[in-house]
């Protein structure tokens, strides 16, 4: 029998804040093999594709209804020039990306992502060049993008292939300014930020949602300037829609202030424990950026965007297929759970993130090898979190302990609740424990008898475990129905480290 019992009631007739699909985005930056390789093989490669993206691939993203995609970049983004990807292909100049060591042929460009974006079904996410860039540049790239045809620069991109304007909303400027996009201080990046901002689209401004760039982990200064210099400025007090805060879960700074030699798929219980304090640090940042936040902003209409997170390990010893490629295991889905879970209990004011990244990179949903595309236990996490996409996050009381590692506090069993458009009721249930099963009761308040719980588990044989070509359902979602639901109450015991999601319908 299991030594741990969790009783968790939640209250279907009390729906609260609406959970923003936005929360489940994605991020492709021109960075090792996410771009080129992961989602872009060219029109004529050998590999099922159309126009150029794997086939493969743009299924695996629509299954997750993914809401938005964020791109160049990252660091990319303060590097790159629009006009370099656009116009013949053939014609585009190969160069240098400095940023990241590798060769930029400028094949991926403007149109070959909003394409992207088509395909998948989601909303486009750019970034801007302020670091190296120009006010003229990006304002240019939003007239090119969103005016109607008539103006030199809408009539270039009919000319290019798209009569129609693409009505970009979603622009952040610049990127993690007080590091690799100009090492800013936060008073002089306000100021930029103001000036680009009033610049952006002057002839739609209601339809922008303009981004600015945020803190760097823990630096509640930053926020704090933010928030007084742009959040209401008097001449322009809708300026700033959105800040953005990055945090990757890799043992540095913060919380553990010292690099950890974390591998992905290579640990032990210690090493375990460190992901999940450290991913649910997530939560604890939130909460004090937002704090910080309320107070400039009460009303919360500038909406916090984490668009860079995700776990980010050191090297395995095995030769990486390229840079930054890391396999996924159980620890990963867990962790992207949990980080789900810290984003929904802070709805009010989180409106949109990005999972860094979408292909071959870091904490990615999909990895390829060669004409294969394997989705990963992050990929599974995600799928079953959609149906809290655009859901009422619903009041869950939960009696499970906090455990603790390094001095940081998780969850034994983080729960999420929601109720959907069509009434149906969602429950997610991320039992970090690897080693010990849990006995859970979950009780359904408020809701008409009748339901029906259909249910679905992600664990996996082995914690390292890992989906390759060779057996890519190794770590997999599967049908779950090993639980007794009686009178509104479901009781079932969960496996160690795993997964669950319950739809009451």
């Amino acid at each position: 029998m299991p030594s741990h019992r969790i009783v968790l009631t939640v209250a279907a007739d009390q729906p609260g804040p609406g959970i923003s699909r936005h929360l489940f985005g994605q991020f492709a930056e021109h960075l090792g093999s996410c771009v080129y390789d992961g989602l872009w093989v060219g029109p004529d490669s050998p590999i099922p594709n159309v126009r150029g993206f794997r086939q493969e691939a743009v299924a695996a993203l629509r299954e997750l209804r993914m809401p938005n995609l964020r791109w160049p970049g990252g660091c990319f983004a303060d590097a790159y020039h629009w006009r370099n990807g656009i116009g013949p292909r053939d014609q585009r100049p190969r160069q240098r990306n400095d940023t990241w060591g590798q060769i930029e042929t400028n094949a991926f460009g403007t149109h070959e992502f909003l394409d992207l974006c088509a395909q998948t079904g989601c909303e486009p996410v750019i970034c801007g060049n302020l670091g190296s860039g120009t006010v003229q540049e990006m304002r240019d790239w939003v007239e090119y993008l969103n005016a109607p045809t008539g103006t030199v620069l809408a009539d270039e991109r009919a000319a290019n292939g798209h009569p129609a304007p693409y009505g970009v909303r979603y622009w952040g400027v610049g990127n993690e300014s007080w590091g690799c996009g100009g090492l800013m201080r936060a008073e002089y990046y306000a100021d930029e930020f103001r000036r680009y901002g009033t610049y952006l689209g002057s002839y739609e401004k209601s339809a922008l949602f303009r981004i600015a760039t945020g803190p760097g982990l823990d630096d509640f200064h930053w926020t704090e300037v933010l928030m007084r210099e742009c959040a209401a400025p008097r001449f322009n007090p809708g300026i700033m829609d959105g800040l953005s805060l990055h945090y990757y879960m890799n043992g540095g700074c913060p919380p553990a202030r010292t690099q950890q030699h974390l591998l992905a798929t290579s640990f032990g219980p210690e090493q375990w424990r460190t992901v999940m304090a450290h991913g649910w640090y997530m939560d604890e940042l939130i909460a004090r950026h937002s704090a910080i936040m309320d107070r400039h902003d009460p009303a919360r209409r500038v909406k916090l965007i984490v668009d860079e997170w995700g776990a980010w390990y050191a090297p395995d010893p095995a030769p990486r297929p390229s840079a930054y490629f890391q396999q996924q295991t159980i620890r990963d889905a867990l962790l992207s759970a949990l980080t789900f879970d810290a984003f929904i209990r802070h709805a009010e004011r989180v409106h949109m993130a990005n999972a860094a990244q979408v292909a071959n990179v870091l904490h990615a949903s999909i990895l390829t090898f060669g004409a294969a595309t394997v989705r990963t236990p992050t990929w599974h996490a995600f799928h079953l979190y959609v149906p809290h996409q655009d859901a009422r996050r619903l009041p869950v009381a939960n009696s499970a302990a906090l455990l603790s590692h390094d001095g940081l506090p998780y969850p034994r069993v983080s729960a999420t609740a929601s109720l959907a458009p069509d009434q149906s009721v969602t429950v997610t249930l991320a039992h970090t424990d690897p080693a010990e099963p849990v006995r859970i009761e979950l009780q359904l308040a408020g809701r008409p008898a009748g339901a029906r719980p259909v249910g679905r588990l992600l664990t996996a044989p082995e914690l390292t475990d890992c989906n390759t070509p060779a057996a890519p359902d190794r770590v997999a979602a599967r049908p779950w129905d090993d639980f007794r639901f009686e009178s509104g109450r479901l009781t079932a015991t969960l496996p160690p480290a795993c997964l669950a999601a319950v739809t009451f319908r």
